[in-house]
């Protein structure tokens, strides 16, 4: 399918996992669930169970230059980055705000960047913009392959996939820092693998008896796992409010643009804004919807957004939020279902203490006077 800038974007039509019972489609082109979202989360959780994420975008680059390219542009260390090895990286404006993410793996040739549904014809067109005289060449090729995830190698088993990703997010990256704290991190069981696959191997995936589970149970998983994605993000993100720090930015590389906010920010401020984890009264029935606004119980004021909401097997319902960072952990916060006002408890994920890690001890103003004490 060809877009006005030239680029490509996946053919959305005619999933081939449309064709397993009790499909039910997310408005997209992929399966929301297939009758029963809890169970399908405790297969995936288990790694019994594949999930079509063919909205999912897929970019390549190719030519000599492409690592050393890529990494003066992006927060992530990638140059040198060895055959097979996964990874992630952002895009970030001059002022350091989110603009793009990609899951990043290099198979000695070409670098594969898979993004989040949409943001695969913004990143090819904004790459090919800053090509310059390099030897590189990009390409949005989602239209040529299929996306699935699964937390374990088995049910990937019966096809071959172009390129498979796992996700780092389990441990803090070399060269990150993780603002949550590490000692009982979520993420800590996050093996998700995402798997590139022609069309041909995707509809062999599909017609086989490998279970199959939907976005839903993805979407729970990940929000019960701390993991953010660009989802998350609106016009003012910085990497540091999502806790994206532990897996996509490398704190010791060299310049790229954005980088001095990422260092500031880091070293000498605090985040403006912070993620947590939203504990939802479930008793009404009833889910808040994505970019909800959340406000404090005690004075209805605004104080942030949900970003992610699901239902957890475990858990119940869960959500992201960004609040402010001044607002007390401890406070109870509301947010509005349809006609009903949900409540939920915090869980914390970014402190609002997180940043300034440099201790800079403070400087008396020149030409301040020292009064006695007595």
């Amino acid at each position: 399918m060809s877009n006005a800038d030239g680029t490509t974007s996946p053919d959305r039509e005619g999933t081939p996992f449309a064709r397993r019972d009790g499909y039910v489609d997310d408005g997209a082109g992929v399966a929301a669930h297939y009758g029963n979202p809890l169970g399908e989360q405790r297969l995936l959780e288990r790694g019994r169970a594949v999930v079509d994420l063919g909205t999912y975008g897929v970019v390549t680059v190719t030519g000599p230059d492409r690592l050393s390219w890529l990494n003066s542009m992006t927060t992530q260390l990638l140059l040198g980055l060895a055959p097979g090895v996964p990874t992630e990286t952002l895009v970030l404006d001059a002022s350091g705000r989110l603009e793009h993410a990609a899951r990043v793996v290099d198979d000695g040739t070409t670098t594969w960047l898979v993004t989040d549904p949409g943001d695969a014809a913004p990143l090819a067109a904004w790459l090919t913009s800053m090509r310059f005289m390099l030897r590189v060449d990009v390409a949005d090729r989602s239209a040529e392959h299929r996306v699935v995830g699964a937390f374990a190698d088995a049910p990937l088993a019966a096809v071959a996939p172009v390129v498979t990703w796992t996700d780092p997010w389990a441990a803090i990256a070399v060269g990150g820092w993780s603002y949550a704290d590490p000692s009982d991190h979520p993420g800590r069981d996050w093996s998700l693998r995402l798997a590139v696959l022609t069309p041909a191997d995707a509809a062999a995936l599909a017609a086989s008896d490998v279970p199959a589970a939907g976005t839903l149970a993805l979407e729970a998983l990940r929000i019960a796992a701390w993991r953010p994605r660009l989802a998350d993000a609106d016009e003012r993100t910085i990497p540091h409010e999502l806790d994206w720090m532990r897996s996509a930015v490398h704190l010791d590389k060299g310049c790229y643009r954005g980088q001095e906010t990422v260092a500031k920010v880091h070293n000498l401020g605090h985040p403006p804004r912070r993620l947590v984890l939203l504990h939802l009264d479930g008793s009404q029935g009833v889910l808040p919807a994505p970019g909800a606004v959340v406000r404090a119980q005690s004075d209805d004021a605004e104080v942030g957004r949900v970003t992610a909401v699901a239902t957890h097997h475990e858990l119940g319902p869960i959500a992201l939020a960004v609040v402010k960072r001044t607002v007390d952990p401890t406070a109870v916060l509301v947010t509005d279902a349809e006609d009903t006002v949900v409540t939920a408890a915090q869980q914390v994920i970014v402190p609002p203490s997180a940043g300034a890690t440099a201790d800079v001890p403070r400087m008396p103003r020149l030409g301040a006077v020292r009064r006695p004490t007595s």
